[in-house]
Order: structure tokens, then sequence, then C-alpha cells
């Protein structure tokens, strides 16, 4: 059986712990890899090759480090269909959507290729007698990323490029559950001149989080995930110094509006809130339908379309989604599913009983629809991470608005509408860190930045945009005077520039 490693160095290393994890093939149930998980010491061995490569790195010029950015994305494009259908048979998007997923990496790549005009400072000359001030941006030296088995391409890619094109070393540790890629990244970036040592993936659990939690070399942690563990590295993170950035949970309303455009309203939702079997951050799983008349409506159109989703292996083109990750994920999503009928919701369409032909032992789910959801039900307050859309009849606006405002999360949400006053009064006051308007999934261009908000996000800080080249340097302040021409003399008082 097919066994992964580690790559520190330059090189992909075997473990040495003994201990490994299943990667199973989603479409079948099978063990197709096992990986190993890293030991104190494995982890310390990563640490110790970043720190010795990141001076080196630093000390080339900002213009040199984009090339190595550029070289990587022409290897990533002629690498993309072997990439996705990697990623595919890992996680069990289909083809088209592991496409995607390593798109929206790419484009935080394009974003760092700018880094020679990102990192520039700010300069004043003549700010007192004699007296020149500028900034630099520094990198901070060794940092790491911490990251999530529903993107297993997008999101290393956020955390990583932006912090090597700044100067730091990094290092990856990405979810056990589909390890393949982002070793495969970590290949890719060697090939396209990164020096070895600058970038390093230690695949593990919780002993290897740890281990970069609290060894002092490492000096910032990014992580996406659930919220308590999300909440678990932000604190002892900055227990121990560090700079941590971490993205929890969401639970994403979609309002509807009685003057939005159904169908375009009922197309957002079937593409949001079931595509990639609902294994995203930013999926719709709570619409918000104005109004009992709206109400009723949606459920209408909505019914058969949920219906008529068509659930395939990875391998299927034509499927609009693939398999669940795990079974023990698969089992989760069906306990969530048992407890909203338990506690009154109403099931319209249950695909508890989906099979596939083939692949009986595959992680398979139909997709599934809630109407007449309360916000103290279970399926409510909590992320279901599957093919589930709930349902919560709102009697009116005001209603609508305050939902997802005083829910936990506040990762994303949206509004359909024809009212620009409406829409506008929502994004103004809804609590929620991303605003979508007739756009289910507002997840913005590298080049803005991404965030949620309450027991969505962590830190001051967002990933992706300027806030990625601000979390990933430090500012360092300069104030210059020569001394020809000025008086000579003990100076008393504190510096102003009266």
């Amino acid at each position: 059986m097919r066994e992964i490693g580690h790559f520190v160095g330059g090189k992909e290393q075997k473990g040495l712990s003994g201990r490994f994890g299943d990667v199973f093939n989603p479409n079948t149930g099978e063990v197709q890899a096992r990986v190993a998980l890293a030991k104190h010491s494995e982890v310390e061995h990563a640490i110790a090759n970043a720190e010795a490569a990141q001076p080196g790195w630093a000390a080339t010029n900002p213009q040199r480090r984009a090339r190595v950015m550029f070289k990587f994305l022409e290897l990533v494009q002629k690498d993309l269909d072997n990439l996705a259908r990697l990623l595919s048979s890992e996680h069990g998007k289909v083809f088209s959507d592991a496409r995607g997923d390593i798109q929206r990496g790419v484009e935080v790549v394009e974003f760092a290729c700018g880094i020679p005009h990102l990192l520039k400072g700010e300069y004043t000359e003549g700010a007192g007698p004699g007296i020149d001030l500028y900034s630099l941006r520094q990198p901070l030296g060794v940092v790491a990323g911490i990251t999530p088995f529903n993107f297993p391409a997008m999101i290393p890619l956020w955390k990583c490029a932006p912090a090597i094109a700044c100067g730091n070393a990094f290092i990856l540790k990405p979810s056990e559950r589909d390890p393949s890629v982002p070793m495969r990244i970590a290949e890719l970036f060697l090939e396209a001149g990164l020096p070895p040592g600058v970038l390093n993936v230690v695949n593990g659990d919780k002993e290897a989080v740890d281990t970069l939690l609290n060894d002092p070399r490492v000096k910032a942690i990014g992580f996406v995930g659930s919220s308590a563990i999300a909440e678990y590295i932000y604190a002892t993170g900055c227990a121990n110094g560090k700079r941590v950035q971490c993205f929890g949970g969401a639970k994403n309303h979609m309002i509807i509006m009685p003057d939005a455009d159904m169908d375009q309203a009922v197309d957002a939702l079937i593409g949001a809130g079931y595509g990639s079997a609902g294994e995203r951050c930013m999926a719709i799983s709570v619409a918000v339908p104005v109004g009992q008349k709206t109400a009723d409506k949606l459920i209408e159109k909505l019914i058969p379309r949920v219906e008529g989703l068509r659930i395939g292996p990875s391998t299927d083109d034509k499927a609009d989604y693939g398999p669940m990750v795990t079974r023990e994920l698969l089992n989760k999503v069906r306990g969530y599913i048992d407890t909203g009928v338990k506690e009154g919701a109403k099931l319209v369409v249950d695909g508890r009983g989906f099979k596939l032909q083939g692949y009986e032992n595959g992680n398979f789910i139909g997709g599934c629809l809630f109407d007449e959801v309360t916000p103290d039900m279970t399926i409510y307050k909590e992320e279901i991470f599957g093919p589930v859309l709930s349902v919560v009849r709102a009697k009116n606006y005001e209603e609508a608005v305050r939902l997802p405002s005083d829910h936990e999360y506040g990762n994303g949400v949206a509004i359909f509408t024809r009212d620009g006053d409406a829409a506008r009064d929502f994004v103004q006051r809804v609590n929620v860190g991303m605003v979508g308007v007739n756009f289910a999934i507002p997840v913005p261009l590298s080049y803005f930045t991404f965030g949620g908000w309450k027991r969505s996000g962590f830190g001051d800080l967002n990933q992706h945009g300027p806030d990625s080249i601000r979390f990933y340097t430090k500012t360092k302040t300069v104030t210059s005077r020569w001394p020809s021409g000025i008086k000579s003399g003990a100076e008393f008082v504190i510096p102003t520039m009266k």
C-alpha cells in the first residue's frame, strides 16, 4: 500500500513515528493509502530546516521571489488536470469542483506575484530638520499553516504563497484525510526554484499541531477548521507569544425577499447548498424566505430540484456532487438529520437512504431539505457540513436580518432582492463578515481579504489580500538624520517636529 511521508528540506521523507492514518477512497470506502503521523522530533526537524533556509530566502530580493511564484503558476497550469484528479480521488469532489479548488488557490499565488509592490514601505523626506522617516516590511521568520480537508489545494496556497513571497519559511500541516495534493504543491514549488527548506510539509495530528504551537522558533500560525479547534489554537498560540489567525465554523444564511427573482434564488441555493456535498465553510445551509407566500413558493420550487440532484462518483463529469470525504463525516451528517426530525423539523426531502449502484460502500448521501426549522433546533445552531439545507421562515425583513446577526457564527451571508434600498440596508446592518447581494457564495477575490466574524474568525487579520502581507511581516520604522550641517549638543527633551 502507498505510504505518504513528509516533505522536509526539499525531499520526501518517510515517517519515523510508526503511527499512520488511513487515506480513503471516498467512492468505495476502501483504504487507498496511509499517511505518516509525525512525532514531536520530526516536526522539530522540519522547523530546524525552515530556520536554516529562511535567512537566505529573506535576503533574496522580492523580484526574484516573485519569479519563483510565476514559475510555480506555469507548472501548476501544466499539471492542473493531474492535480485535480489526485485531489478528487482523496476528497471525493467531482473533477470540475477539484479544478475550482486549485484555481482559487492559484489566484492567491497570482496576487503574491506582486510582492515587490506589496512590500513597499513609506517614506517622508524632511520630516524634521535634516530628518527623514521611512518604514520597512520584514519577514517574521518561520511560520506555519494548519489546513482542513475540504480545500486541500486552495487553503494551503492561501497560507503559504503570501508567507513565502514575504520572505518567510513555511511549515504546512495539512489534513491527514487528503494529504497528497499538499505534498505535490511542495514538489512544484521546489521545481519552480524555491530553495529546499523554505516550504516543508509535515503530516500529523494533535502531536504535530502542539509542537508547532509550543516551539518558540515558529513565529506565526494560521488555521482553518472547526471553531473549537480554532479557539484552542488561537488561545495557545497567543499565550506562547505567536501571531495567530484562525478561522472556524459557519452557518451561512441566504435571505430571499418577496421581490427576489425566485428562479435565480433557487439556482443559487442548489449550487451553494449542495455543491461539494456541502463540505464548504461558505456553503449556504440556511434559507430564510421572508413572508409566508415567499416561503411556500420557495419550497415548491426547491423540492423537485433537490430530488433531482445527480449524485455520482467523483469521476462522473455529469454528477452535481460526489461522496463525502469519510464514513465518519457521513455518519455525523446522518446523525444531524435524525436529530432534526426528532426535534420537529419537517424533512421534505430525505436523502439518507441514497445508494449508488456499484458504489454501495461509498460515502454517499442524497440531498436533504428541511422546512419549518426554528432557531432553537440543533440543525440550525450547529454546522452540519453536509448536503442539508434548512428553511427558516421569517415573518418580516427585520426578523430576517436578526437571524444571521444573532447566530454565533458570522462567516458569510447573502440577500436576494430587486430592492436596492433593502440590499444597502442589509449590507450595512448585518453582523457577518462577508456579504453577498444576489450572490450566494461571497468569497472575495484574492486582492481583497477573506474572513468571518464572531466564532467564525479569531484574530485581527484575515486571509489573503493586503491582510496577508500585514500578517506575515513586521513593520520597522527608521528615523534618520545625518550630522552634516546639524548643530551638535545634547538634547534633553523628547524629539518633536516643531
